[in-house]
């Protein structure tokens, strides 16, 4: 592999969120070898549970916009929030999901795990299905950072599982877990503040 040790750590600490694209289209074999190097990530017990729905279709793009739209202006009804501030929230919202040169969909098929008799395990499997998908997130974040392309990484879909299923009719198996966005950035965010190491490592 090219470059230092050093060079591969500084690659990885560029990744950022990015929301704001150039009006540039993602070529389809860019956004192949992405998913890709994707499914090369690690998994519990090798059963790569990770699923991708790629949004192509506006009308696809619209239908599951509405529908997380209202669902996402009917809890912060909920929670009181003014309503100028519900609309420009809901309205951000929206826009991603409409104008974003790539816009993905990541769900854990749960029906490749192991079944157990008892609640405690099965929840356990569970979790090591969803860990999984989430690994092969960033890992796909990764790999869209190394064509130069910017992402980000939404978790409406943790919200309402049951209508992103019921909208993209996919499998009973499937649990929506995240919508990433991808594209050519239009800027380069500053680097976010991070802990200090020491204070989230133990030593023993």
């Amino acid at each position: 592999m090219n470059g230092s040790a050093t060079d591969r750590h500084r690659f990885l600490r560029t990744r950022r969120s990015v929301r704001r694209f150039a009006d540039r289209p993602v070529p389809d074999d860019v956004l192949r070898r992405v998913l890709d190097t994707a499914r090369w990530a690690p998994s519990a017990h090798n059963r790569q549970p990770w699923r991708w729905v790629v949004l192509q279709s506006p009308a696809v793009r619209q239908a599951l916009a509405d529908a997380m739209g209202e669902a996402f202006r009917r809890d912060l009804e909920a929670d009181g929030l003014p309503a100028a501030e519900i609309a420009a929230r809901v309205a951000r919202s929206r826009q991603r999901l409409l104008t974003a040169p790539v816009a993905l969909l990541l769900a854990a098929d749960l029906s490749v795990g192991d079944v157990y008799p008892d609640a405690k395990r099965q929840q356990a499997e569970r979790l090591m299905l969803i860990q999984s998908a989430a690994l092969a997130g960033l890992q796909m974040l990764l790999a869209a950072h190394a064509e130069g392309l910017g992402g980000v990484w939404t978790c409406g879909p943790l919200f309402v599982p049951d209508l992103v299923r019921q909208v993209l009719r996919l499998p009973a198996s499937w649990e929506p877990q995240a919508l990433f966005y991808l594209g050519y950035p239009a800027h380069s965010p500053a680097p976010p503040p991070r802990q200090p190491l020491d204070a989230l490592v133990m030593w023993m």
